[in-house]
């Protein structure tokens, strides 16, 4: 039995070159990347140096914050190579990969024989821990806290997003098993979100509070689930999970084996045919971006949505946590007098000479320009009409900007997070960059307060 939740504020960005409901199998990657920045928050002590062999899941590094956080490789071969950036800090590891795959065997976990603390040892072995976040702070959770709830959320809205009813089917089990384990670490219980009308794989798990989820993004954060069922006030964490990383999870404690495979939807303006690619966490991206065609050499590749998804080269590596790959024209030209004449061809909340609004369901070819520059905000109202948390949207951006601590937390800093305000970053006048403003406030925060 599901409860349902409306969302009403918010604004569907409709895209061209949604992927097609067909999944190819990428070609395998030579090199595969993990990347830091990725892991926000986390200082790396390597484990391995370069020139050494290593299996599937066996660890590369831990946190020096907290040695019992291991990071482990997603493919087996060589480590031959450290990138580092300023100050020797390591940006990117990479790892040439064998032919034929080997596996550090963790064995099968038999979660109804183990407790919470046994549960929690074997996932921070496994290697499984960096799939689990929190907030507040919006960082890999930390192992010593107890979370007062776990939330996921199936209820994929963002901008070409991953179809989670298409690329979860068949993996009941392994889901199943996650949540099984995870279920231990909490009093709280799981919250897991599914989009209403829609037959999702999620809807057939046990065990967890379900919740159909109705309304424009961003109804799929799981900062909206979050702020819609048990908000975070101070001294509280809750853990958020992704339904792609409950598949990684389930699969080692059933298999004993860490899979890093995952289902991409490639999609965007600028791929010939948009569809599914079989490929793995931390994989070239070129292995199947020109598989599916690219129509022109002037675009820019996103590992992510639009909204929040890093930029990559061609040959630039998957995200950790990504299961999408967005492509769409670079936005470097320049539109002579386009402020001052009406527009079809783009989306906005205003309605002073954009008609956007005119056509709800049409879909945009756009690319990354901002058309505006950088300036002062801009007081309109129209943050709170795409910002469906009980909060303060332009409040809590200056008072991250001023660094002012007790405002920032009775305005609800504690339970954000920078993808929370992508749209009124993506709506912006100001051309603010708010997500960047949030993490630098989360960051203060997290140094000051702990």
């Amino acid at each position: 039995m599901s409860s349902d939740i409306r969302i009403k504020k918010g604004l569907n960005v409709n895209l061209v070159g949604e992927a097609e409901k067909v999944t190819s199998k990428a070609v395998p990657s030579n090199v595969y990347g993990i990347k830091l920045s990725n892991f926000h928050g986390v200082t790396p002590k390597m484990l391995v140096k370069v020139g050494a062999e290593v299996k599937a899941g066996e660890p590369l590094f831990f946190n020096k914050a907290n040695e019992s956080m291991k990071f482990v490789s997603p493919v087996s071969g060589e480590l031959v190579e450290i990138e580092r950036g300023e100050r020797r800090r390591i940006l990117t590891l990479k790892i040439l990969a064998d032919k034929e795959q080997e596996y550090l065997d963790h064995g099968s976990f038999d979660t109804s024989k183990a407790d919470a603390d046994e549960v929690k040892q074997h996932l921070l072995k496994a290697g499984l821990w960096p799939f689990i976040k929190q907030r507040p702070y919006d960082v890999i959770a930390d192992p010593n806290k107890s979370p007062k709830a776990i939330f996921v959320s199936g209820y994929a809205t963002a901008p070409l997003a991953a179809n989670y009813e298409y690329v979860l089917g068949g993996k009941e089990k392994e889901m199943q098993a996650a949540i099984d384990a995870l279920v231990k670490l909490t009093q709280g219980g799981i919250h897991v979100s599914i989009p209403k009308k829609k037959d999702s794989p999620l809807a057939a798990l046990t065990g967890v509070s379900l919740y159909s989820v109705s309304g424009p993004h961003p109804a799929g954060n799981v900062g909206t689930l979050i702020n819609k069922i048990d908000p975070v006030n101070k001294g509280e964490v809750v853990w958020t999970l992704t339904p792609h990383d409950l598949i990684v999870i389930g699969e080692l404690l059933l298999t004993g084996k860490f899979n890093a495979e995952r289902t991409v939807a490639l999609a965007g303006s600028s791929v010939k045919s948009p569809k599914y690619y079989s490929t793995k966490i931390g994989a070239e991206v070129s292995t199947f971006l020109y598989d599916a065609g690219v129509k022109e050499k002037n675009i820019r590749v996103i590992s992510g949505n639009v909204l929040t998804g890093d930029k990559v080269n061609p040959d630039g590596y998957l995200g950790y946590y990504d299961n999408t790959v967005t492509v769409i024209p670079e936005g470097n030209d320049y539109e002579f007098f386009g402020w001052n004449k009406p527009v079809f061809d783009k989306i906005s909340t205003s309605r002073a000479l954009t008609f956007s609004w005119l056509f709800p369901n049409k879909k945009y070819d756009l690319d990354t320009n901002t058309n505006g520059e950088h300036r002062g905000f801009v007081v309109t109202g129209s943050y709170e009409e795409v910002f469906p948390l009980d909060i303060y949207p332009l409040q809590i951006l200056k008072a991250c900007l001023v660094e002012d601590l007790d405002e920032m937390e009775q305005l609800g800093m504690y339970e954000v997070a920078p993808e929370d305000f992508a749209l009124t970053e993506f709506i912006c006048v100001s051309k603010q960059p708010h997500q960047q403003i949030i993490r630098d406030g989360l960051d203060l925060m997290l140094k000051e307060i702990g």
